[in-house]
């Protein structure tokens, strides 16, 4: 294969001239643009002297003889020591195609073609790259490939430019029980905002708006419910920043207060707590608070980290000192944004208009959208034809936290997916096809396994150290009873975390809250209607019902045991004396022993020991009883013991071989 090096490169070193990103493709990463070096094998010079088969493209060039004249023992040990260096780790972008690979890595896309035919892969310039081309390519140019979404990309670059962040508007859904205000608070809360304008002007066009108090703005997200709220995060896409919990001073915490209470701390997000209706008589903010508390919202007055604003939407009383909160609390959480990179957003809602054609609200997290801009939703694409905002006004541009409503998607997307902007129209539809093949090729996985054994499994990777619960019962005695008794069985190491519990059998909203939050659903003589039976399977949620208790804390009991960290256990094999040190051709120190205790077994690992002290740690890499090759040998034998490392190794040394293994805790 033709040399990747430049003329001009001195030998041994890394071409610098500066990569050529191909027009109109997308911007690579900042890691990927600091790959190209010295470090990257990709860019080592081939060997002029290599006669055979053409080298792979990026193969570095064969090292020197070594010196004859060495000892064998030096050879040996450089040979142990020396530790292969780790090869350079480049993300590739989805929807590249093999000749952006080629080009990338200046390597002609022919040459490259080539090496994969060779391989079995029957691929020709303008195919995209899936994991399977990945790996091959990744064998033949020694070089470590990962394929990273378009998304996934944009956002890394653009919170590893730190300077260039700057504050951004905070994101606020209002949730509550039925009844309590919400819908009374949005209104009082719009009606302020456009006071100015005409009679009959609250007209909302797209699921979010903005409100400008004190010359800042503030983005409220108006959801159908608290299943809108999960099913989003469900699907990946955090946008809330702030939760307002709108409860009723003289109906106090209810059913839906407590499951939206849930939904947001299952989120990490924070809670301001808004107390309305204070103008009613029978209202006792104070009996409120203290129904909060059993929920762990413990309110700022009472030492806690809640706020709490106790308000009148009716009478738009204390409207602006929850505003004030709210501006409060963002600025305490620093949001920010990158105003600069290629727009990003979440799709809210979408819809079919008869007019427009596929439409979508956008609420934009990063960079600035732009009518006449590309664009990659999911598995639909487009170029946006116009903005409107949430008075259906046309808009020239929308930046981090402003949602608009979107024309010129090829098909309605779907809520929750990631909207992502583009360099043209050719690389939007490009990837869309490599997404929509992908998908043909393989179902779609969920990220978080929700079962008990797949819990297990996340904490021998370290993933996570809790156990998610959603508790339901048929008697609220019986819910008291679970929500003291399950945190019990918590340990040092594995905590169970009551995301929620109530009573009644098992709701479409608690197998969506299990979904989105990787929990399982205990029920405690309740059913599971048919219907969300089928939904729990196809959100791969684990549902375990009991009827007597003990059973319910035996099986927890299980769960939390194992979970727990294993131990790493240690066992001492046997010891073996080293009695003298031979030097052999193409083999390398070979030590002459005489096992002295228990047994020597090839493979475990070892210590070299001298007198008391430990000289280092190393493993037996072969083991032979006078010219045979055995797997251990005993007490009282004499053997060869070879050695990953024999640096400095003399007579009446002892080797220690062991074995280490993980056991239950």
């Amino acid at each position: 294969m033709e040399n990747t090096k430049s003329k001009t490169a001195k030998p041994g070193q890394a071409e610098k001239k500066p990569e050529v990103q191909k027009k109109g493709s997308p911007a690579p990463s900042q890691a990927a643009k600091a790959q190209p070096g010295k470090n990257s094998a990709a860019e080592k010079p081939q060997s002029r002297k290599q006669t055979a088969a053409p080298a792979a493209p990026g193969t570095p060039a064969p090292s020197k003889p070594q010196d004859k004249s060495a000892p064998a023992a030096r050879t040996a040990a450089t040979k142990a020591t020396a530790a292969p260096k780790p090869r350079p780790k480049i993300h590739i972008q989805e929807g590249m195609s093999i000749k952006d690979l080629a080009e990338r890595f200046r390597i002609k896309p022919k040459d490259l073609i080539d090496h994969l035919q060779a391989a079995g892969y029957d691929v020709s310039a303008s195919d995209l790259l899936d994991e399977t081309l990945l790996q091959a390519i990744s064998r033949i140019i020694k070089v470590d490939l990962e394929m990273v979404s378009l998304e996934d990309d944009i956002r890394k670059l653009a919170f590893s430019l730190k300077d260039d962040l700057v504050p951004r508007p905070p994101v606020v859904t209002v949730m509550g029980h039925v009844d309590h205000g919400k819908t009374t608070l949005l209104d009082a809360i719009r009606s302020t905002n456009i006071a100015e304008r005409e009679a009959g002007g609250i007209t909302q066009h797209i699921g979010a708006y903005r409100v400008k108090y004190k010359n800042r703005y503030i983005t409220f997200i108006d959801t159908p419910g608290h299943e809108a709220f999960t099913q989003l995060r469900a699907r990946g896409a955090q946008v809330t920043d702030i939760v307002v919990l709108v409860v009723a001073a003289d109906d106090g915490v209810m059913p839906q207060t407590r499951e939206a209470i849930s939904h947001a701390q299952a989120a990490n997000v924070p809670i301001i707590v808004a107390i309305n209706k204070i103008d009613k008589p029978e209202a006792n903010p104070e009996r409120v608070k203290q129904q909060l508390a059993k929920e762990g919202l413990i309110v700022e007055e009472w030492g806690g980290k809640t706020i709490c604003v106790e308000i009148s939407a009716k009478e738009k009383k204390n409207i602006d000192e929850l505003l004030e909160m709210i501006l409060l609390l963002g600025d305490i959480m620093e949001l920010k944004s990158h105003p600069y990179v290629p727009a990003q957003g979440v799709i809210l809602e979408s819809r079919l208009d008869p007019q427009k054609g596929p439409v979508g609200t956008v609420i934009v997290q990063l960079g600035t959208l732009t009518p006449g801009q590309a664009f990659i939703c999911g598995t639909t694409y487009g170029k946006a034809r116009a903005l409107f905002d949430e008075w259906g006004k046309p808009v020239k541009s929308a930046g981090p936290s402003v949602p608009v409503e979107v024309l010129g998607f090829d098909s309605v997307p779907e809520a929750g997916n990631i909207f992502q902007v583009v360099t043209d129209l050719e690389i939007a539809r490009r990837i869309s096809e490599f997404r929509i093949a992908r998908l043909k090729k393989e179902p779609p996985k969920k990220e978080v396994p929700l079962t008990l054994e797949d819990l297990f499994k996340q904490i021998e990777k370290g993933q996570t150290k809790e156990l998610p619960v959603i508790v339901k019962a048929d008697v609220h005695g019986s819910v008291e009873v679970l929500k003291s008794l399950l945190p019990t069985l918590s340990t040092d190491q594995v905590k169970i975390n009551i995301l929620q519990a109530s009573t009644g059998n098992v709701t479409e909203a608690d197998v969506l809250l299990a979904s989105a939050s990787g929990a399982i659903i205990i029920g405690y003589n309740v059913k599971v209607p048919s219907k969300i039976q089928e939904l729990a399977r196809n959100e791969k949620v684990e549902i375990r019902l009991y009827r007597i208790i003990y059973q319910l804390t035996e099986d927890m009991k299980k769960a939390v045991a194992g979970m727990l960290e294993p131990v790493i256990k240690e066992t001492v094999l046997g010891r073996a004396l080293v009695k003298k040190i031979f030097q052999i051709a193409k083999v390398g120190t070979v030590l002459g022993c005489q096992v002295v205790d228990g047994k020597i077994v090839r493979n475990a690992e070892a210590r070299v020991i001298r007198g008391n002290s430990v000289l280092y740690q190393t493993r037996i890499s072969s083991l032979k009883h006078l010219k045979e090759s055995v797997n251990e040998i005993s007490k009282g034998f004499e053997c060869g013991i070879g050695l990953e490392k024999t640096e400095g190794i003399q007579p009446g040394d002892v080797i220690e071989a062991f074995v280490r293994e993980k056991v239950k805790a």
